[in-house]
């Protein structure tokens, strides 16, 4: 096996429906620590090993809340993310590297200790009233899923909506949990005035492949459900097939893409994966533990993706690669669209015009 892939102990960190093997130190703390058999204390370690780790949610008061990016490989510029961390455990997630800044681990952490901003509505409700605001599209799920589990009881992200709808504001939705039909009666209305778009994200087909690779998202027949179900109440809804793993997930590229067309979906995009930061050695500590067979093979190939690295963030590549093998990619997705009509000329224009923001719960209109 190549040097760069972790040996792993048999079952040394696998928790069933958690994505990470690993829960190393971010790259901001001033120390970190490394499992070590000196062959004392095996029954100690199995059953430290063998706890599985909580899910602990922390309240977060927030102090603003719309991101704001210039990323040319992005088509939004605002984003509203309700929560940080992510309970779904996707071990690709980009998103994980964020919870360094938190002196927390972007692995096991990254997962369970989750952050709620409570206050993500009302904090949005002043933002979009401010004098000077310049209307354009806010995306839900540019980081965290808006969706993920804990939206059942805290119900920020529906909160949001209400705001934004309050205000007849454009936003988009990037999810792969089906909680998204909850609101349909929230999003269907928003539709019919051109002010949202859905966008579902869907690997690949394999429940058991989702165990491991998505753990507590949506199952992907439960995904192509909520495509049926919002495309069915007028919701214009894409799939994003994302992303899109060298011998882990791209043999159902065009299965996905049918399936997609079948249940309703408009149009359709797709990225190849991304390493930044820690996420590097996360990745091939879980390749290394599910597909030993194949890791070296994996790493090698993204490598051909990324000139030669792990990761590559230039701007134009980061999203798509480069090389023969995402030029093979970028062929086979752009004919399968044009095959079945998924092309992005569908997706109707976001109306900025309706913008009409809310005044104060006071009655008062801000004089800042």
């Amino acid at each position: 096996m190549s040097g760069d892939i972790p040996s792993q102990q048999p079952n040394k960190s696998v928790t069933r429906g958690r994505g990470a093997t690993l829960n190393m130190a971010g790259r901001f703390e001033s120390r970190d620590t490394a499992w070590f058999d000196d062959g004392w204390g095996e029954d100690e370690l199995i059953e430290r090993l063998g706890k599985k780790p909580k899910t602990v949610i922390h309240i977060e008061t927030a102090k603003s809340i719309i991101s704001r990016n210039n990323s040319p490989d992005i088509r939004f510029d605002q984003s509203v993310n309700p929560y940080r961390g992510c309970e779904h455990g996707c071990i690709y997630c980009y998103a994980r590297a964020s919870h360094s800044y938190l002196n927390l681990s972007p692995g096991i952490d990254f997962e369970t200790q989750l952050f709620a901003k409570t206050n993500a509505a009302e904090l949005l409700r002043k933002e979009i009233s401010k004098r000077g605001y310049v209307v354009s599209a806010i995306n839900l799920g540019a980081n965290t899923d808006p969706y993920q589990p804990i939206e059942r009881t805290h119900r920020i992200t529906r909160e949001v909506i209400e705001v934004l709808a309050e205000a007849k504001h454009p936003l988009t939705i990037v999810t792969k949990n089906a909680l998204i039909c909850r609101d349909i009666d929230l999003l269907a209305p928003l539709a019919a005035k051109k002010l949202v778009q859905v966008y579902v994200s869907i690997s690949q087909l394999d429940n058991e492949l989702t165990r491991i690779l998505e753990p507590r998202a949506s199952s992907p027949a439960n995904r192509l459900r909520a495509v049926r179900e919002l495309s069915s109440a007028g919701i214009p809804t894409c799939v994003l097939v994302a992303p899109i793993i060298p011998f882990i997930n791209d043999e159902f590229l065009e299965r996905v893409l049918e399936a997609a067309k079948d249940h309703g979906a408009i149009a359709a995009s797709y990225t190849v994966i991304r390493l930044p930061y820690e996420i590097k050695a996360l990745f091939k500590d879980w390749l290394a533990t599910h597909f030993p067979d194949r890791a070296a093979h994996v790493m090698n190939r993204i490598r051909d993706m990324k000139q030669g690295k792990e990761n590559n963030s230039d701007f134009g590549e980061r999203m798509r690669g480069s090389g023969i093998y995402a030029d093979l990619i970028r062929q086979r997705f752009r004919k399968n669209c044009v095959r079945l009509g998924l092309t992005s000329t569908n997706i109707p224009a976001l109306d900025l015009t309706q913008f009409a923001p809310a005044t104060p719960q006071t009655g008062q209109i801000s004089l800042f």
